[in-house]
């Protein structure tokens, strides 16, 4: 938003004009001359009445017709506020710049003659570079509402503050708007001066930073013609990008627009996003025309965000009003009339705080600019501000609420909390579609809301209202196409020697063909648009060619996509953008198999060892748990030890076949037999299951394990040639190049593995699983992978970084699978004889302890709980019978003779004999004794107790 224009005072404009640059050049060196004569070397003033600061910017302009009479409203608003400056009085010293680098930089200089403590401007980023040298040396602050070139914030230039944002953080705030809608490449389109160049830079940096770039630089001189601007958008027409940044001045900026509307780039699929210079255009146009409005619709733009406060609102209210405009009644108002009044608050603000603090206004020659004999400028009239440092200080360190917001400075010399509104334009105005802070980033809540809570700047965060786009639509555009320069794609191809069932050269076009191919081509298919494009095959078909080469060319733009068996692997991911992975894959370990014939204790191989000892062990626990439950029940577990040592191994043993001829009779027998038939039956049936696949599946083996076991050998490795397999075996393993075999063809692979490593063959091939099931396939199941598959990858196409297509292409490759489409390309190339491609082990379909120990654990529960109910009975029982037994050894009539041994201290024979006697038998003593002893209990005829007889 800068135009550099030349400015002189009123009373000789209009001579000015009229004369030619070197008679003006004299002019201001006459008067540099009277001054330089007249002025003393040093004024000073201690408390001065009237304090001079200086404006600096082009009146005509769409900016300056709104700072103008901001600027002289604010100081007649601080002059009268009795509460600023102590009763001193700002001067404004006003210089008019009108469209000339050169002119205006010696304006700048005529302003500094003046003795002012501050210059309000300049507008124009180039002169600001200019004059930012000079006031280093005087020592007086430029305060700048509109130059936004973001290298002016540099160290470079301490005495320049910008009073409004640097478009640095318009330039994030575009590139969070562009990541927001998943755009990576836009075109700039830029007026080449400092302004248009540093702002685009910080575009470049902002995209970098989101992984999104400028693929096209526009730019175009100020002061363009009509013609240059349409040669330039022609040029961008041709280009990939259909994301447009126009980052321009407002007074020329509407003739891209008009341009562009002529060469049919305002329609449907074009995006397009203006920097503030174009919402400052329409707001100090009132009213906009038809005409304008029909040419930006659609159109994206960032406005910088005020809050709307109190006294915002009042001064905008009477804005139409102001006795100092030039034309009262018109609107001419824009964001930088805020910045402006609010730059000469600052200012004198500053001066109020710089006296207070004890400053001193006075102005001393510079010694460095003295002029010489040779010298007829006259610089001497140039003077330090010799507090120019302490008011420097006393600038940056105010705070306080202008009408633009919050004025402070952060340690980078920044205004805090950047802000812009995002708006849409359509119809006959815009619409805010959300806001950006550097503090939360894109929302459509207000930034002062935000401010007040914790900040969270993350994606899931952003959003934004709907955005009607170029052409009418709110789908949001894809933002590129193909380039409309009759190029197309050029896609590298490997030519290969082997396995050409994925990709081989045709005579037919498109000159190439293979299941790879065919999987590329039903994606574009599915593509909204089309893909101009040639396949370029890469190798000189008598071996397979380099993939890592193929995939660095690719990087070097030297093709703009790779298709075919390409796997997805780091180092390659690094360089170029990969699709969704359309073939999974991984390296394998295929080696030479025999067959091993079914040996006489095949019986045995269902179960592990540990599985036969431990179902033998609870065979005999069962048996023996049944035996005692029922030996006191049941006649049938009864007789000489001999006979019932075979009864419990003949009960034990017969359950397996469930033909044991014993009946139980007890409950906790009957209990735990249910539960270890169960078990039986369970172990029948997965012995008898286990067995028939042993004995009819053909078992193969071979030496090799798998990877680990041929890394520890050294013996040689086949390799496919030109696979990625040969670096990741040398880096990731450590094997020696020397036992890698370069295998060339698929006969090489079966004359390698057939001959074997003692006749000068391989012990194995590493390769990739797709390859590895094509080649078995081929060979009657002759040979067999080993292992485990031990890296896990795909295969994708490989394109550019941040190509748009890649992603495109990624989503049609997964609608591919999910419709079948890729599984039907996949049989019609690689469906071919099935094997199994495993070596079978016995160990495969052996059994194990670990699948049954949960049975067995249940069994042995149930037998313990049933024992031990039983001898808890058994123990009750003995007691009781034993209490008994007791009272009637009680000898009275002999107390003097010594205790005999009671059944207390009987022996363990004794327990033993009762619990070998028989429960019915146990049952009847019991049964006698209670009757005996209610006998007893029982009264005489007498009412006496009777005694034993």
């Amino acid at each position: 938003m800068e135009n550099i224009v030349f400015f002189v005072e009123p009373d000789v404009r209009l001579m000015v004009k009229k004369l030619s640059s070197s008679l003006l050049i004299f002019w201001l060196w006459i008067s540099m001359v009277v001054v330089g004569e007249t002025v003393n070397d040093s004024v000073s003033s201690s408390s001065p009445v009237v304090v001079n600061i200086g404006a600096l910017f082009t009146l005509s302009s769409v900016i300056g017709r709104a700072a103008r009479p901001a600027i002289l409203a604010a100081v007649d608003d601080v002059n009268a506020d009795p509460t600023v400056l102590n009763g001193r009085k700002l001067n404004l010293v006003l210089f008019d710049t009108n469209c000339s680098g050169f002119l205006g930089i010696i304006d700048a200089l005529q302003l500094l003659e003046n003795d002012v403590v501050a210059v309000i401007g300049p507008q124009s980023s180039g002169i600001a570079h200019v004059i930012s040298h000079v006031v280093n040396e005087l020592h007086i602050p430029l305060l700048s509402f509109a130059a936004t070139d973001p290298s002016l914030s540099s160290l470079q230039y301490p005495y320049f503050i910008r009073t409004t944002h640097s478009d640095y953080f318009q330039m994030y705030a575009i590139a969070d708007l562009i990541d927001n809608y998943g755009w990576r490449e836009v075109i700039a389109i830029y007026v080449d001066d400092d302004y248009g160049r540093n702002g685009i830079s910080a575009l470049g940096d902002a995209l970098a930073t989101k992984r999104g770039k400028i693929s096209y630089r526009a730019a175009f001189s100020p002061g363009a013609l009509r013609s240059d601007i349409n040669n330039l958008l022609f040029e961008v027409n041709l280009k990939e990008s259909r994301v447009y940044v126009v980052h321009v001045n407002p007074d020329s900026g509407m003739t891209v627009f008009s341009v562009a509307e002529s060469l049919g780039m305002l329609t449907s699929g074009y995006v397009w996003i203006a920097t503030d210079w174009l919402p400052s255009l329409l707001d100090s146009t009132e009213p906009v025309g038809s005409d304008t409005m029909s040419l930006l619709q659609g159109v994206v733009a960032l406005r910088h965000h005020t809050p709307d406060t109190d006294s915002k609102k009042r001064f905008t209210n009477e804005w139409r009003n102001l006795i100092y405009k030039k034309n009262p009644g018109t609107n001419d108002f824009n964001s930088y009339a805020l910045y402006a009044y609010d730059s000469v608050w600052l200012a004198a603000k500053a001066i109020d705080d710089f006296f207070n603090e004890g400053g001193n206004l006075s102005f001393s020659t510079d010694p460095n600019l003295r002029d010489t004999n040779r010298s007829s400028l006259h610089l001497s009239s140039l003077r330090n501000f010799d507090g120019g440092q302490k008011f420097l200080k006393s600038l940056l360190r105010m705070n306080f609420t202008g009408l633009s917001g919050q004025i402070k400075y952060d340690q980078d010399r920044n205004l805090v909390n950047p802000a812009y509104d995002i708006l849409n334009i359509g119809g006959t105005g815009y619409r805010r579609i959300g806001y950006w802070s550097n503090y939360s980033g894109l929302s459509v809540v207000t930034p002062e809301i935000l401010y007040k809570k914790h900040q969270n700047a993350s994606s899931s965060n952003r959003r934004l209202y709907g955005v009607i786009w170029p052409g009418e639509t709110t789908a949001i555009p894809r933002g590129w196409v193909f380039p409309n320069n009759g190029q197309s794609l050029r896609i590298a191809v490997p030519n290969r020697v082997s396995y050409e069932e994925f990709v081989s050269k045709d005579k037919n076009p498109p000159g190439v063909k293979g299941y790879c191919i065919d999987v590329f081509e039903a994606a574009l298919n599915l593509l909204p648009y089309p893909v101009p494009r040639t396949y370029v095959l890469v190798g000189d078909g008598k071996r397979n060619p380099d993939f890592n080469q193929i995939v660095n060319e690719v990087a070097q733009s030297k093709y703009d996509a790779a298709v075919g068996d390409i796997t997805i692997v780091t180092n390659r991911t690094k360089i170029v953008d990969f699709t969704q992975p359309y073939l999974e894959s991984g390296l394998v370990v295929v080696a030479p198999v025999k067959r091993v014939k079914t040996s006489a204790w095949a019986f045995l191989k269902p179960f592990s060892w540990q599985m036969w000892g431990v179902t033998g062990a609870f065979f005999l626990f069962v048996g023996a748990v049944v035996w005692i439950l029922e030996h006191r029940h049941n006649h049938e577990f009864r007789g000489p030890p001999s006979q019932q040592i075979m009864t419990i191994l003949w009960f034990s043993f017969s359950t397996m076949f469930f033909s044991h001829r014993e009946n139980t009779v007890s409950s906790l027998g009957r209990l735990v037999l249910i539960i270890w038939l169960f078990v039986v039956l369970i172990i029948n049936s997965s012995y008898t299951a286990s067995l028939t696949s042993i004995l009819t599946v053909q078992e193969l083996t071979s030496r090799i394990e798998g990877i680990d076991s041929l890394v520890s050998s050294s013996e040689p490795i086949g390799v496919q040639d030109g696979s990625f397999a040969f670096n990741y075996l040398v880096d990731e393993l450590n094997i020696a190049v020397s036992r890698l075999v370069i295998l060339k063809t698929q006969d090489d692979y079966y004359d390698a593995l057939d001959l074997g490593p003692d006749n000068g063959g391989v012990a194995a091939i590493v390769d990739e699983l797709p390859y590895i099931e094509l080649f078995l396939s081929t060979t009657n199941c002759e040979f067999k992978t080993v292992g485990q598959e031990f890296t896990k990858s795909g295969w994708g196409f490989a394109f550019q970084r941040d190509s748009p297509l890649a992603v495109d292409l990624s989503t049609a490759v997964l609608q591919l699978s999910e419709s079948g489409e890729l599984q039907k390309i996949h049989n019609k190339w690689l469906a071919k004889n099935e094997c199994s491609m495993q070596v079978n082990s016995v160990d495969d379909n052996q059994l194990n302890l670990s699948s049954f120990w949960g049975l067995f654990l249940i069994c042995g529960l149930a037998g313990i709980f049933a024992l031990v109910v039983f001898f808890g009975r058994i123990l009750c029982q003995y007691q009781k019978l034993n209490d008994e037994k007791e009272e009637e050894h009680i000898e009275d009539i002999e107390p003097a003779r010594p205790p005999r041994r009671t059944l207390r201290t009987a022996s363990f024979k004794d327990l033993m004999d009762f619990v070998d006697t028989r429960e019915t038998e146990i049952k009847e003593i019991l049964k006698r004794k209670a009757t005996e002893r209610k006998k007893l209990a029982s009264p005489s005829f007498d009412g006496q107790p009777s005694s034993p007889s």
